[in-house]
């Protein structure tokens, strides 16, 4: 095959077209070269500032990833299946407290709890205490309860008109409370009756402080409106006046009335004659055993406390009298009554003269008479009963 010469055109684009040789035009052409580089692109320093600029961009990415998974986990509900309590000790720090929630199963990651509390600038300030912890509770509703502090309340009551010494027994058994008891007794009548409420681990001797101080404000501000002409020297009388009212009746609307009674007497010179005084006396502050009566010789027994003998009032409080008893001291009722009685209905019933009162208690002795003869037969009736019974 005959090749036939190819024809070029030289350097000039517009020249004379210059025939190429067999050669030449198997001859491979020079192609573009690559365009040269800055030297500041080959700088080592450029790309290690794009290397790391690229790192930052992935950190960033990862971090904001984390981070949403770690924020939908934290509101997210948690583990736990059922309602649950749990304890914060005192000066427990937000990693120690995230490791028990962890171990209680009460959360699901320790870490995202710890980083969420520090990520609302909560960090040292999760309140110690017995927490309430619902099924199902995010870590971020967990949060807000140990920080608000509204932990579990116990509560201990302490009826009107118990002693102190009834009162420190009751502190004493109850298992919630920590600690020793007072060395020393308050006084007879400085411990309110009151209901208390208190965390979990509060000490016996805090709670103790915290009723003697308590009962001491609400004498102080009572004793400050009490009526100018009562016949009480200070305000341990009024204390004293007020524990015998508050253990002669129960009834809300016969205090004043019964305090009236003891204020008439105190104004005549007039000794109280008050059964429970004669108790006190006999037995202090551990009280009369269940069942046993007053014997006519606990009367005739002489004690600082039996106002069946003494004069006045006894040296001190017989129990730990209420604000409704503190009330009815400070504003008696404006009466003549000098003398008072059971009534056989729960109450009492009041007299002027010795002559009324003697009726009042042939009354009642009638009454407890009719009782005592209705106890009997009712106990012969049921021992009868029993009879049959083993006969056939």
């Amino acid at each position: 095959m005959n090749q036939q010469p190819e024809f070029g055109r030289g350097n000039d684009k517009n020249g004379p077209i210059v025939p190429k040789s067999p050669s030449q035009v198997l001859r491979a052409e020079a192609g573009t070269p690559p365009p040269r580089r800055s030297r500041a692109a080959r700088s080592q320093f450029v790309v290690f500032l794009n290397f790391l600029f690229s790192t930052i961009v992935f950190v960033v990415i990862a971090v904001g990833i984390a981070l949403w998974f770690g924020r939908q986990e934290f509101f997210a509900d948690g583990p736990s299946l059922r309602t649950t309590t749990f304890a914060v000790q005192k000066a427990a720090g937000t990693s120690q407290i995230a490791e028990q929630l962890a171990r209680r199963g009460l959360i699901s990651d320790e870490r995202i709890f710890s980083i969420g509390v520090r990520a609302y600038g909560l960090d040292g300030q999760l309140k110690a205490g017995e927490y309430e912890i619902k099924a199902g509770a995010s870590m971020k509703e967990i949060m807000d309860l140990l920080h608000s502090g509204r932990s579990i309340l116990y509560s201990l009551t302490v009826p009107e008109g118990y002693t102190v010494t009834q009162v420190l027994d009751r502190i004493a058994n109850n298992d919630v409370l920590v600690g020793d008891m007072p060395e020393e007794l308050p006084p007879e009548g400085s411990i309110i009756a009151d209901t208390q409420k208190f965390e979990r681990g509060t000490t016996r001797k805090e709670i103790v402080e915290r009723m003697v101080k308590a009962q001491s404000d609400l004498v102080a501000k009572i004793w400050a409106r009490r009526d100018p002409d009562l016949p009480l020297a200070d305000i341990n009388e009024f204390v004293t006046l007020a524990s015998i009212v508050e253990k002669e009746t129960g009834l809300s609307d016969e205090r004043s009335r019964v305090a009236a009674v003891f204020i008439n007497r105190l104004r005549k010179g007039m000794r109280l004659q008050s059964d429970p005084t004669i108790i006190y006396g006999l037995f202090g502050g551990e009280g009369k055993p269940q069942g046993r009566p007053i014997y006519r010789s606990d009367v005739d027994k002489q004690t600082p406390y039996n106002t069946y003998l003494i004069d006045g009032l006894p040296p001190t409080p017989i129990a730990n009298p209420g604000r409704a008893a503190l009330e009815a001291v400070a504003s008696p009722s404006k009466t003549n009554d000098l003398y008072f009685v059971a009534d056989g209905t729960g109450g009492h019933v009041f007299a002027t003269t010795l002559e009324e009162h003697n009726q009042n208690v042939q009354r009642w002795r009638e009454i407890e008479k009719k009782r005592q003869e209705e106890a009997a037969k009712a106990a012969q009736d049921e021992n009868a009963g029993n009879g049959e019974g083993q006969a056939q």
